[in-house]
């Protein structure tokens, strides 16, 4: 028997590969196919099942795909309703994988098609659960996704039905159960992941706040329901694509983003398209040069959630700039998010660009040392904040305005484009996106700092220019 877990760090994801006797099941696969295939092919091994724990929203799932060129069946739990053939097992189904065995545990409550996999080893040992978004290591799956969806079925319905599912499925399973959990810290499915991506359900019982042997249904719900704040807005577009699936081949998808245009051809598609032309380079390149209205999302961070959170439209025409080489990897990453319509690459990249005597733009950026001088002498300054507001209130600097990049386009018309902003984050990545988007929107004066808040931190900033806020009762 081998179990892999295949994470995904930029989503925070992860997918799970088992082997049993020559028969394997992926669960939760992403977009692309080819791991999970040669995963396989590697141990010689057919894939029997590609098993769904629910519709997600994060990301679009490669299930339909993989499961027609592994011939492989589909498997949801209860309640699942899809638009395509798949096997919908019953609560408590036991699933044969060569030696082994998958029972089938309804889990509803982060959405209610939410379902466990209990894996039953060669002994008949009750071995390991993958448990989608129902259980994280330090967390639980937030109960407001599906109201997206369906208004009807309300985040405190969700969360008792969460309560009923971890009370009488999971937590009587022993605590020598390992938890293989669907997401890791920094995906939007929870609150307060932990850093570790498996655990035991006994640590879990130990130090899981939602876990807590004496807690009351009514305390759980407050306590899962508290502090949720908005999903990124492309989350609802992928719970559907994966429902219908209604969605194109990953091999379609790289074939007709992977098109190299010359400058001539790059601008003559954007005007033709009204394109959005993505540039995912380095952010200290981005801001030294760049095409006049690009909009700088670096593929090295969190590129996959910021693109879903950022760009609207998922069935946007996309150009991009990417660094030499990466074309079929951002493309890739666009896709597992459901932004499937890249239509091409600009060949030759900045420096081809240039050659061929097209414009480029630029921003302003200042070390954090250099804006600790000039905000010394000027505390009138326009400081744009663009952390999220739970950093912001943790600490930030006197007089700095809370301008979260999650909103940017929601709040953005409360800023004066005649005005002068200075602009950080926490390390740099999120203020280069913001100085991007305001510069397409004409917002010419803009300063970027680079290290952000990190740095500013460690500058020769009085003590008095920070603002602490302590959060401890």
């Amino acid at each position: 028997m081998k179990i892999e877990q295949i994470y995904t760090g930029c989503l925070a994801e992860a997918a799970y590969y088992l082997e049993s006797n020559g028969e394997a099941a992926i669960i939760d696969p992403l977009r692309e196919t080819a791991p999970y295939l040669e995963r396989a092919k590697k141990d010689n091994a057919k894939i029997k099942y590609v098993l769904e724990t629910h519709f997600h929203a994060d990301f679009v799932s490669g299930h339909i795909d993989l499961a027609r060129k592994a011939n492989a069946q589909i498997v949801f739990g209860p309640t699942a309703q899809p638009h395509y053939e798949v096997h919908v097992a019953k609560d408590g189904e036991l699933l044969s994988l060569g030696n082994v065995k998958i029972k089938v545990l309804h889990t509803p409550g982060h959405t209610m098609e939410s379902t466990t996999y209990l894996l039953i080893d060669e002994d008949g040992k009750e071995h390991a659960i993958f448990t989608g978004d129902t259980l994280f290591i330090g967390d639980v799956g937030r109960p407001d996704l599906v109201q997206k969806v369906k208004a009807e079925i309300t985040p405190q319905f969700l969360a008792g039905k969460l309560f009923e599912s971890l009370r009488n499925k999971i937590m009587p399973l022993p605590d020598s159960v390992i938890v293989y959990p669907g997401h890791g810290a920094g995906s939007a499915c929870g609150k307060k992941m932990d850093k570790e991506t498996v655990s035991t359900l006994g640590l879990q019982k130990k130090f899981n706040y939602a876990l807590r042997a004496d807690m009351t249904k009514e305390e759980f719900i407050e306590a899962v329901t508290e502090g949720l704040v908005e999903p990124p807005q492309y989350f609802p577009s992928n719970v559907i694509m994966n429902l219908t699936g209604q969605v194109d081949t990953i091999d379609n998808i790289i074939q007709n983003g992977k098109k190299p245009l010359t400058p001539k051809q790059f601008e003559a598609a954007w005007e033709a398209t009204g394109a959005l032309v993505l540039d995912t380079r380095k952010k200290e390149d981005f801001v030294k040069e760049f095409i006049p209205g690009s909009i700088f999302i670096g593929v090295d961070d969190s590129f996959a959630p910021w693109v879903g959170t950022l760009i609207t439209d998922l069935k946007q025409p996309i150009l991009l700039v990417t660094e030499p080489g990466r074309e079929e990897e951002v493309i890739t990453r666009l896709a597992r998010v459901g932004y499937d319509h890249t239509i091409g690459f600009l060949d030759g990249g900045i420096p081809g660009w240039k050659n061929a005597g097209k414009e480029v733009d630029s921003i302003e950026t200042i070390s954090a040392t250099e804006f600790a001088k000039r905000y010394s002498t000027d505390h009138q300054i326009n400081l744009l904040d663009a952390r999220r507001q739970s950093e912001y209130e943790a600490e930030h600097l006197v007089g700095a305005e809370n301008f979260p990049l999650d909103f940017i386009n929601k709040n953005m018309a409360s800023l004066d484009s005649h005005k002068k902003y200075y602009i950080h984050c926490a390390g740099g990545y999120r203020s280069v996106i913001m100085s991007s988007i305001l510069k397409s929107r004409g917002f010419n004066k803009l300063v970027n700092i680079a290290g952000g808040y990190k740095k500013l931190k460690a500058t020769e900033l009085k003590k008095s220019d920070v603002r602490i806020v302590n959060t401890e009762l």
